[in-house]
């Protein structure tokens, strides 16, 4: 295979990545954007396949250690795509985030090792210095991702009890100063690596990197755990793209760039979604506002009822609209939520869902789940475009939502003042959908729970939905 052509059919996988992305963006065009994803990564694997076998001289040399590893890393992938739950993709995607780092920082620990197998540089020369450089920023980049991406992992999850890895903020005095301290001892070594390709400032810039990933994230509390994970992809684009030209490997240019700068380009969306800075953000503001609000909630009366009470109502509106939120995710109720639908619209009631862009705890993370139950897209809509309609809306169903829907943004003083939500208060009537009164991932006390026309329904969200479904047909 002549270089000619790897290059040709590296910008064909290149244009397949684009339409993945271009697909990804909309739901109606999602499973498009996934087969041309894999279809571009099988070309940009095979073809670097091929290439190798050029280059070696040899079809044997070295390809069965490549061919192992893509049957062991594909098993992995394909069986862990397999059993996730929903509930648990936002987890899988910082686990995946951390393996690319850790790849970025292995294969540069190689072209240190080995600079002539690569093709860097001649057996016994030494590595040219645009190469180290490019070498140390891929290496610290993806060393931070990779440990960042651990502790966001152990956030996601919720269920280890190792400290770094629970939702609240993990602050200490200093911990800014400390940070700005690692970080240019970290350059320092970076620099006298380029400069001397040594070994010794190599490896310290690499375990400082690691130790910086860890103390970015740990400040951060769950609220804004979106944003990071966002943000973490984006780590791992540039990681990848700062090894691909080390290697002189165009195709890891084009795809790292691609989820780099897509991956920065959400993380900017979410923050605006949520009025957050994102420098803010990785500060771990949010994360310490919010744990310090959730020590202040106040015991306030609710008014509850039940689901035959919440059926009635619905029954008699002329248009719900249901605003789904993690609980529903965590019970899979997304099935029961859509027999549900269809009870209503056989009575003459017009359905529609509100999606806030940060509901859950990734971008689209409703979406996908309502997708997942085949609920017409032309029923699902975003936060700017239903909000005008809540004034004349009869019922707004929130099903395990909470920081998104809080009227709290509205009031100045108030942590979260001037996010974005779903104005669901402005809706005539409210029934909301928890197992209990806990505070959402911002730690703050919902003004919704507590007004006039709101009624609790407290239970599973799956027995909930199915409950009304039983009182919706005995009506």
């Amino acid at each position: 295979m002549s270089l000619d052509v790897v290059t040709l059919l590296y910008l064909v996988a290149s244009v397949c990545f684009i339409q993945a992305l271009k697909g990804l963006s909309h739901p109606t065009t999602a499973r498009a954007g996934n087969v041309f994803g894999m279809v571009g990564m099988a070309i940009a694997i095979l073809t670097t396949a091929a290439l190798i076998v050029k280059l070696s001289g040899s079809k044997a040399d070295g390809m069965v250690y490549v061919f192992g590893g893509l049957v062991v890393g594909g098993a992995a992938g394909a069986i862990m795509a397999k059993r996730v739950e929903m509930t648990k993709m936002p987890e899988l995607v910082a686990f995946m985030h951390s393996m690319i780092g850790l790849a970025a920082v292995c294969i540069a620990v190689a072209v240190v090792a080995e600079p002539s197998a690569f093709r860097i540089a001649e057996p016994g020369k030494p590595i040219p210095y645009g190469n180290r450089l490019e070498l140390f920023i891929g290496t610290f980049v993806g060393a931070i991702t990779f440990s960042g991406s651990v502790i966001a992992f152990g956030k996601l999850s919720g269920k280890y009890k190792f400290r770094l890895f629970q939702g609240a903020p993990v602050i200490f005095s200093g911990q800014h100063a400390v940070n700005a301290l690692l970080g240019l001892a970290m350059l320092g070594c970076g620099l006298w690596f380029t400069a001397t390709q040594d070994w010794t400032p190599f490896i310290a810039m690499t375990v400082i990197a690691f130790v910086l990933g860890v103390l970015i994230i740990i400040p951060i509390g769950g609220a804004d755990m979106p944003v990071v994970v966002s943000m973490l992809n984006s780590y791992s684009g540039w990681a990848a793209a700062g090894i691909g030209f080390s290697l002189n490997n165009s195709m890891l240019i084009i795809a790292g760039s691609l989820v780099g700068s897509s991956g920065a380009i959400l993380s900017y969306i979410m923050c605006k979604a949520m009025n957050r800075s994102f420098f803010n953000v990785i500060l771990g503001g949010f994360g310490q506002e919010g744990g310090t609000a959730a020590g202040k909630q106040e015991q306030r009366p609710v008014k509850s009822g039940s689901s035959d009470d919440a059926a009635f109502m619905m029954s008699n509106a002329e248009t719900v609209v249901i605003v789904p939120g993690y609980g529903l995710a965590v019970s899979r109720a997304q099935h029961a939520l859509k027999e549900l639908a269809h009870k209503l619209g056989e009575k003459g009631v017009q359905v529609r869902y509100a999606i806030h862009p940060v509901a859950g705890r990734m971008p689209g993370h409703m979406n996908v789940l309502l997708a997942e139950a085949e609920i017409p897209y032309d029923q699902v809509f975003e936060m700017e475009d239903i909000n005008p309609d809540f004034r004349q809306t009869d019922v707004v169903l929130v099903l395990g939502a909470n920081d998104v829907v809080n009227p709290a943004a509205k009031t100045p003083g108030s942590p979260i003042f001037g996010m974005p939500i779903l104005e669901t208060h402005l809706a005539r009537t409210v029934i909301v959908n928890k197992r209990s009164m806990a505070s959402g991932y911002a730690g703050l006390d919902n003004d919704l729970f507590y007004m006039d026309k709101t009624m609790m329904v407290f239970g599973d969200a799956k027995k909930v939905l199915e409950d009304m479904v039983k009182a919706l047909e005995a009506l």
